[in-house]
């Protein structure tokens, strides 16, 4: 009942109505603020005026407010009564409803009679505040309006409502809560009374228990006031005038104007309206229902677009920060370009000059030599030797002229960096409206990291790209005959993964993903290339990748006959090769040149994951296909990688995306039963090390240990390897070894883990190479 006081209280005061009188434009006023508002006319616009000049008007004639010019700014709040002598240009007011009031011309005179019994000024002139219809008040004055006592009763029943102590009736000392209450008996028990005084049998079984705030609504606590006529007021209503729309008295029906009109019994009147109000309110129950359901939707959209900002916010920095990871790569290329042409200049240079300074040696002793030969006094022995000096001479200058004492090398560098295309794609980097432009799903992308082969099998996954807005309905994966034949469909349904049995041993096959929905079909994905073992009994070949238990892939039968093998051209990177088409040559063709062979027994499996949303604490946020976390609440919360490791030798890194007020989240390794609402290394189910942006320290079981000066901050990066052949776990900040070998004797199941808070963000990057350094050391070991 709550959710009604605002239309029981009066527009004008705000409080609730009191003798409240019903207007011709149904709106009600309480008596008292009906007169507060009153506004006195000009003599031209009284009544008798008007009947006097013949016009056919009834007493409650509403005025044309543009001509009487009662307000002129209805639509800024504010009006001016102007062009009455009596009445002085007032701004109106709001009530505490928020409803403008017209306020009166002059105070009201002091009188000592009720409201309803005051006289009111001739002429008078009253404004709906709810509606602002005016109209001018005849010689009765309030007395002409009728009581809304439906209203007054209304107002009474919900004030003792709230009023009334919900207490048992029956109870002797200190009444106890009511719990329910007999619709019959009329009576509020406590559950003690009730089964004292109303035990559920006997006649006392058909009576209707409710609760008690129901029982209340429903029960009449004030007596009901009997409705007189406003014209004849000792004369109670007996007849409902149809023409008029109002209840009157037989006096009205004799004598008054209603003598005329035709009428109806007041009961059936007031049954047939009982009925179409119920009818009424029922439509009306529709649309607020209506209105809940759209509330809750709307609820439920402002909850999505914060996750989706989320989401789309990790995603635009995830893929800006791929930008910069690529540019800064080429930029050590480059780099080294740089420095390659650097080293070859100055090798050239200092060739010549040591060439040059030889030469110059020589020539400088055949000088002085000669010159020596020229003091001899002995013309026999002098003529013995000076045909040969005479001949090295020319010969010596003829070396020197032949180019000698020309640079090998100019100082310049035949070098320049073209970067305006890419500034000017840097510049038109924005935003797809997907929607609009592409009514068509997305092209999908082949997830390198879900592929994996195992037996007589070769498991592919794909996905939508993380903006893409337009849904897709299917997938159809294609796949060629192994010898770059045409492509035939193997899989065509709404799963991102598929099974593909029974290839051909030592074929090249190429793979390819599209997206179709009711509109059409996207676009290809970019081919995936997939190598196929040699030899049917080579088991050793066949390398498998860690995939989550949970995932079960759809199986799909092939008409080949054979497995499929992935096989690495080189260590550490993926086992699979994108190609833009399958004539073009391959984005790492640089590496499939290398024709050296490769020891596949010395190869390290690397493990493609990603966190697991299903392990991890409540208040844990993902973005980025689940590759990028952050936490919601100040408190450290843990969440744990997808794959576990038992055996061999792996390798994973976290970059830091955002760290703020020095939090200090940690990093490590952990059983799958490990507490999600402490930090990580708290228990003993964790092994971690904790950092902040000086300082790091290695945690188990709540003990600290090796504290290591260098910490983190934003764009940093945390190795974590965990090498289950050595059993040891080691820490690595921006690729340089934290501190000693953190702990030794790890052995079991072991899950990637991160402990973080809301001011720290990471993302994980797998399937990466174990450090070199860290290799070589394991190989003389």
């Amino acid at each position: 009942m709550e959710e009604m006081e605002e239309e029981l209280k009066c527009p004008v005061c705000g409080s609730f109505y009191r003798e409240p009188i019903i207007l011709p434009c149904s709106h009600n006023l309480c008596q008292a603020c009906a007169r507060n508002i009153l506004v006195q006319t000009p003599e031209s616009e009284s009544p008798q005026s008007r009947r006097a000049s013949g016009s056919g008007v009834s007493d409650y004639d509403y005025l044309d407010l543009d001509k009487m010019s009662l307000y002129s700014e209805a639509d800024s709040g504010y009006g001016s009564y102007g062009g009455f002598a009596s009445a002085p240009t007032t701004p109106c007011q709001k009530s505490p409803n928020g409803v403008r009031v017209f306020p009166p011309a002059m105070p009201p005179p002091a009188t000592h009679l009720s409201p309803a019994l005051a006289p009111v000024p001739r002429n008078s002139c009253i404004t709906c505040p709810q509606c602002h219809r005016s109209l001018i008040l005849d010689d009765r004055g309030l007395r002409g309006f009728p009581k809304n006592r439906v209203l007054e009763g209304v107002i009474d029943r919900y004030q003792q409502s709230k009023a009334a102590a919900l207490k048992c009736q029956l109870c002797e000392k200190a009444p106890k809560e009511a719990t329910v209450m007999c619709e019959q008996c009329d009576v509020f028990y406590c559950d003690p009374c009730r089964l004292r005084c109303h035990p559920p049998r006997g006649p006392l079984a058909k009576h209707r228990l409710v609760p008690p705030a129901q029982g209340r609504v429903s029960r009449r606590l004030s007596p009901r006031k009997v409705s007189t006529c406003t014209d004849h007021e000792l004369e109670n209503h007996s007849m409902y005038c149809v023409q008029c729309k109002m209840p009157v008295c037989y006096q009205c029906l004799e004598e008054g104007k209603h003598s005329s009109h035709e009428v109806k019994a007041l009961g059936a009147m007031w049954k047939l309206h009982k009925s179409q109000l119920s009818q009424a309110l029922n439509g009306l129950s529709d649309r607020a229902k209506e209105a809940k359901e759209f509330l809750v939707q709307l609820r439920n959209m402002v909850q999505q677009i914060q996750e989706n900002s989320v989401e789309f916010e990790a995603c635009l920095v995830a893929q800006c920060d791929a930008l910069i990871d690529a540019l800064n790569r080429r930029k050590a290329q480059l780099l080294a370009r740089v420095n390659k042409e650097h080293e070859h200049k100055l090798k050239v240079v200092r060739d010549q000059i040591s060439h040059c300074t030889v030469k110059l040696r020589q020539t400088t002793g055949l000088m002085e030599y000669c010159l020596e030969v020229i003091k001899e006094n002995d013309p026999s022995g002098f003529l013995q030797i000076s045909d040969a000096l005479i001949r090295r001479v020319h010969l010596t200058e003829d070396q020197w002229g032949k180019g000698t004492l020309t640079p090998r090398m100019t100082t310049d560098f035949d070098l320049s960096l073209d970067n305006s295309p890419l500034l000017q794609s840097i510049h038109q980097l924005d935003f797809v409206q997907m929607k609009a432009s592409s009514p068509v799903p997305a092209t999908p992308i082949l997830q390198l990291e879900e592929c994996c082969t195992h037996n007589n099998s070769a498991t592919l996954s794909w996905k939508q790209p993380p903006l893409s807005t337009v849904p897709a309905e299917g997938y159809i994966l294609e796949l060629d005959d192994g010898n770059g034949g045409q492509f035939r469909e193997v899989y065509v349904g709404k799963e991102t993964m598929c099974t593909v049995d029974g290839l051909h041993f030592n074929s090249t096959y190429n793979a390819r993903i599209k997206a179709f929905n009711k509109t059409g079909v996207s676009q290809y994905s970019k081919t995936l290339v997939l190598q196929t073992s040699e030899d049917t009994d080579s088991e050793e070949q066949t390398l498998p990748f860690p995939v989550p238990s949970e995932r079960l892939p759809l199986r799909r039968m092939s008409p080949f006959s054979s497995t499929l093998n992935l096989q690495p051209s080189f260590p550490g990177r993926s086992y699979f090769d994108f190609r833009s088409s399958p004539h073009q040559l391959s984005l790492h063709s640089s590496l499939q040149s290398l024709n050296a062979p490769v020891d596949i027994k010395k190869l390290l499996a690397v493990a493609w994951f990603a966190f697991d949303p299903g392990s991890a604490h409540a208040d844990i946020i993902f973005s980025n296909d689940n590759l990028t976390v952050t936490c919601s609440s100040y408190d450290d919360r843990v969440v744990l990688g997808k794959t576990g490791f038992s055996k061999g030798v792996h390798y994973w890194e976290l970059a830091v995306d955002r760290y703020d007020n020095h939090p200090d989240p940690a990093f490590g390794v952990a059983r799958v039963d490990v507490m999600k609402d402490v930090m990580l290394g708290k228990d003993d189910k964790a092994w971690a090390m904790y950092v902040d942006n000086h300082r790091s320290w290695f945690m188990h079981n709540n003990s600290h240990t090796n504290r290591t000066e260098g910490g983190i901050a934003k764009g940093a990066t945390i190795g974590v390897l965990l090498d289950l052949n050595r059993k040891t776990l080691t820490f690595f900040i921006n690729d340089e070894q934290q501190g000693p070998i953190a702990f030794e004797n790890v052995e079991g199941l072991f899950f990637p883990a991160v402990s973080l808070n809301r001011n720290v963000q990471v993302t994980l990057h797998t399937g990466l190479p174990v450090p070199d350094f860290y290799s070589s050391r394991a190989s003389i070991a």
